[in-house]
């Protein structure tokens, strides 16, 4: 094994997604500033958030999904979000009825009310599963945004907003979603999804998550 051949791979994987963060620091921070403050407008109201993806993309929905009905850093209400896929017997069912390009569309039409979000993460941006679930999550009257690769693409044209991650691999795609999911769940906090913890004299308020 030559190891200044692998000591150079693993070099060029961080370099790419380095320059896919500078992208994405000037291109897509005020869109999810933006996506968080809407929200912080819903959530807390009643409002749901829908999201999904294939593969790896749905780990990444799904983490969104936790963070959400859990906490990201501070301490704040349970809010109402699914990750679609994780519905397997939904999913397979619908798989097996009606094909695979419906297994989102139709947990939409279930799930989904006006006003709520869906999130759709691709690398690609070229699944259809996803595009029909954002045509059938916009004709319901939900705000659809998309996470995808490099841009333009048939998901982010679907969508009503999308953020674009230019970068030349699926792997570097993927990190550069956590960050934005990261981000995200930053800006919904800081635009009023986390309320500023209430101060009990004599009693520290544990306002960050334990590390896991």
């Amino acid at each position: 094994m030559n190891e200044s051949l692998v000591l150079d791979a693993a070099h060029r994987h961080c370099q790419s997604l380095q320059d896919a963060l500078t992208g994405f620091r000037h291109q897509s921070l005020g869109t999810l500033a933006a996506w968080g403050a809407e929200l912080a407008a819903v959530l807390p109201v009643g409002g749901r958030l829908l999201a999904a993806g294939n593969g790896g993309s749905a780990a990444q929905a799904q983490h969104l999904t936790a963070e959400l009905v859990g906490r990201y850093r501070q301490e704040r209400p349970a809010y109402s979000a699914i990750a679609l896929h994780a519905e397997t017997s939904s999913v397979t069912a619908i798989a097996n009825d009606y094909g695979f390009d419906q297994v989102y569309a139709r947990q939409v039409s279930a799930h989904g009310r006006p006003g709520d979000i869906l999130v759709l993460l691709s690398t690609s941006g070229r699944s259809a599963n996803l595009i029909t679930a954002a045509v059938t999550g916009r004709a319901a009257g939900l705000r659809v945004w998309a996470m995808t690769g490099p841009g333009p693409n048939p998901l982010a044209e679907a969508a009503d907003e999308a953020l674009c991650v230019d970068a030349g691999t699926t792997a570097t795609v993927q990190e550069a979603h956590l960050v934005a999911v990261h981000v995200l769940c930053e800006c919904f906090d800081a635009a009023g999804g986390a309320p500023a913890p209430a101060k009990a004299a004599g009693r520290p308020v544990a306002a960050d998550r334990r590390m896991s």
